[in-house]
């Protein structure tokens, strides 16, 4: 029964997070949130795993929290899942793209996705910095009414390292460094200092 789930979730996921990569967060957090799979933070632990390995990021998502729930079946199922409706749809878009391909409907469509895309990836972005950026602990606190400090809301080491991290890519030699430096680099801030 739960590779039916993995199967069915992850299908949701594939279906209608249109912009790829990070238009999935959203659905994500949604699905953590109701399966209970993985917590907030875990999802912004994923977000890193995926981004810093070879692949679309939503698939190596999905293969990642199949192998977390069900080992490499697990893994198996969720990537199907994930990027079943992918292949349906553009089956289907192969079958009529003769047909439709000058229809001003289609493109009206597809110019309509903008927005919805856009939107997607910026409550992507705007939750994985609050996840980052924000002290959650203190959650309990907020809800129960009481007053926090404002500087007790924020994790004060991050965002000195993305205030560094920003200022560093102004330099402009650093602008010439692959990407794979950067991706190591993290890695190996990440590891010295378990933010």
């Amino acid at each position: 029964m739960i590779f039916l789930r993995l199967f069915y979730e992850f299908a949701k996921v594939g279906l209608f997070s249109v912009g790829g990569g990070l238009a999935t967060v959203p659905f994500l957090q949604h699905m953590g949130e109701v399966t209970g799979w993985f917590t907030n933070e875990q999802l912004t632990t994923m977000i890193a795993v995926s981004e810093s390995t070879p692949g679309p990021m939503g698939v190596n998502m999905a293969t990642y929290v199949g192998y977390t729930i069900k080992g490499i079946p697990g893994a198996v199922v969720a990537t199907l899942g994930l990027i079943t409706p992918s292949i349906l749809v553009i089956l289907i878009i192969a079958g009529f793209l003769q047909k439709f391909r000058h229809s001003k409907t289609v493109d009206a469509v597809f110019y309509g996705l903008r927005p919805a895309s856009t939107a997607l990836i910026a409550s992507a972005g705007l939750s994985v910095a609050a996840s980052v950026l924000l002290f959650h602990d203190i959650g309990h606190e907020v809800a129960q009414g009481q007053a926090v400090p404002m500087v007790e809301l924020f994790y004060w080491p991050a965002i000195a390292l993305a205030v560094a991290v920003f200022i560093a890519l102004k330099w402009t030699p650093l602008k010439k460094l692959h990407p794979i430096v950067f991706i190591a680099l993290s890695a190996v801030v990440g590891a010295v200092f378990q933010f």
